[in-house]
């Protein structure tokens, strides 16, 4: 009977992560959320260069 239980431990373990992995497909407000946050980034991306080129002019302006 130990022999079953300890063959069975590892066994469970297996499903148990073979479960946890298995996602269900990517539904439209993940998307959407994605698309937010890719949105997002690319903003802050354009403000950062926005932010630079004043840094820029403000340094020419001070020479």
């Amino acid at each position: 009977m130990n022999h079953i239980k300890a063959a069975l431990y590892p066994l469970v373990a297996v499903a148990a992560l073979v479960l946890a992995a298995c996602q269900p497909a990517e539904g439209p407000a993940e998307r959407a959320g994605k698309a937010v946050d890719n949105a997002a980034q690319k903003a802050g991306d354009q403000i950062e260069k926005a932010g630079d080129k004043v840094k820029d002019a403000v340094d020419d302006a001070k020479k």
